[in-house]
């Protein structure tokens, strides 16, 4: 079983709060970051921890002017009352859609539906976070994005041109099955964060799941270059279908989006009017908005819910396993913990954050650990 050190929840937040606020970010968007690294770690999403979101802002963040500190977001006039348009004009991400969350729950509140789409993004990293956070409250949301860079090679091709552009679903199923059904998933095979991850882990990534740098199929994270979708050409749709809703908003050509990650535009000058931004897109359904009212036996729509569930899971597949499940699961072991939990060579990542800003580092050896 694999252990963990637990670090107390307050430490972590103070330290991402710091590295953002040392960064340039104001409170709130700081404070946005620690809820949403929070949130991540809590649910054991290694791949979209406060490592990565402060990694991927270095990279392509306010080191280098791909999101700028203090942004404010501007409402673009549209005249469709349940949804909104809005240039983020480079603001954190998290931010921006925590905020875009709880507009789309206001519009569904009122209009049964709420839509907001969103131009000139940086990445806002787990997007199932926010669905989940959004199905906790009794909702139906979902969320794509087109991520920061071009490095997925589409089916039965050879040049990385698609993001790694996540779908994530939420589902109101907390009554039903103890936890909100959450569909998230990158349309590549694994996500540039567990390829990461795998490196720091040593540890070898799945078969199919990437290339090195001349095109070779590769197991050895260290040698990873370019990512392949899952499911060949069903991965491949799911992912095109994200590029063309981003070029629908605004979004420019994924070649060059965060700067290029192929080195044939990688650091190259951007050519006059082009664009290197992210897009975004998020909906929000209210459940009694889709409600027909004619449920079997008089069950109500939550038991109706429950029924399905129960039906999916008898017949011999009691032991088959929900998405959000993993999440929930995780999320108990750090109720029962009583902290987030990292493992050494997270926690020595975290030091380095914690070095950059100013803050003492954490003894590793003197943390408690956690068997999982």
């Amino acid at each position: 079983m694999p252990t963990y050190r637990i670090l107390p929840t307050a430490a972590h937040n103070d330290l991402v709060r710091k590295a953002y606020t040392h960064r340039g970010y104001t409170a709130a968007e700081a404070e946005d970051a620690a809820r949403f690294c929070e949130m991540a770690s809590v649910h054991g999403i290694r791949t979209h921890n406060a490592i990565k979101a402060l990694h991927l802002d270095h990279l392509f963040g306010s080191a280098v002017g791909g999101c700028k500190p203090g942004a404010e977001i501007k409402v673009i006039d549209k005249p469709f009352a349940a949804s909104q348009v809005w240039d983020a004009q480079l603001k954190l991400g998290q931010s921006v859609a925590f905020e875009a969350m709880e507009t789309c729950m206001k519009l569904a509140d009122q209009y049964g539906i709420g839509q907001v789409s969103v131009d000139n993004a940086f990445h806002y990293l787990w997007g199932g976070g926010y669905v989940m956070d959004a199905a906790k409250k009794g909702y139906i949301a979902y969320t794509n994005c087109t991520s920061t860079l071009g490095e997925v090679v589409p089916f039965g091709g050879k040049f990385p041109v698609l993001g790694t552009n996540p779908h994530s679903w939420g589902l109101p199923t907390t009554d039903a099955c103890g936890f909100p059904i959450v569909i998230d998933w990158a349309t590549s095979t694994v996500a540039m964060g567990r390829v990461q991850q795998l490196r720091r882990e040593n540890k070898p990534l799945p078969p199919g799941a990437a290339v090195d740098a001349e095109g070779n199929p590769t197991d050895d994270p260290h040698k990873a270059q370019w990512l392949l979708p899952f499911g060949a050409h069903k991965g491949y749709g799911l992912s095109l279908l994200i590029e063309v809703m981003g070029a629908l908003i605004g979004g420019s050509l994924p070649t060059i989006r965060g700067g290029g990650g192929h080195p044939d535009f990688k650091d190259k000058p951007l050519e006059a009017g082009e664009k290197r931004t992210s897009s975004f897109y998020f909906q929000v359904i209210h459940p009694d908005a889709i409600g027909s009212g004619l449920f079997a036996k008089g069950r109500n729509q939550s038991q109706n819910v429950k029924a399905v569930l129960q039906d999916i899971l008898g017949h011999g597949n009691e032991k088959c396993m929900l998405p959000g499940q993993p999440e929930a699961d995780n999320a108990s072991h750090t109720a029962k913990a009583g902290g987030l939990l990292f493992t050494d060579a997270e926690v020595e990542a975290l030091n380095e954050i914690a070095e950059e800003c100013g803050l003492p580092k954490f003894d590793v050896a003197a943390l408690p650990s956690y068997e999982v």
